[in-house]
């Protein structure tokens, strides 16, 4: 099994930004592909962004495009998502999870990810 920890969340103004990482333990790192999601209160789970195994390919929501960057250090076993020009929807608890079937066409579900961090709050203020 592979262990998630996400980190970086916190409370920041409009149009601001927030660098958010993911640290994968117990397992092997470039074996999964990665992705995040997001959940605001009473809301779906819903998808933001996903790697390959080999970092070479990235895929976003159409809601987060040009705007959220994921990337992934293999020596750190850290998957990032830098997030610029928030937005007050962008307001959620944001997960990162690992996906062993390395699958871009179901990666935008949230049950074709086998493993999940506890999520970080992110909250952005009008």
């Amino acid at each position: 099994q592979v262990q998630l920890v996400e980190s970086g969340g916190g409370l920041v103004q409009a149009g601001g930004s927030l660098r958010l990482s993911c640290a994968a333990s117990g397992g092997t790192f470039s074996a999964y592909a990665m992705g995040w999601f997001r959940q605001a209160p009473g809301k779906e789970r819903d998808y933001v962004a996903r790697i390959s195994r080999s970092g070479t390919n990235t895929y976003y929501a159409d809601s987060v495009k040009g705007r959220f960057t994921i990337s992934r250090d293999k020596r750190k076993n850290t998957v990032y998502l830098q997030m610029n020009s928030l937005k007050p929807e962008d307001t959620a608890v944001y997960y990162c999870a690992a996906d062993s079937q390395n699958s871009w066409v179901v990666g935008r579900n949230h049950w074709a990810y086998e493993f999940w961090g506890q999520g970080t709050q992110v909250t952005v203020s009008p």
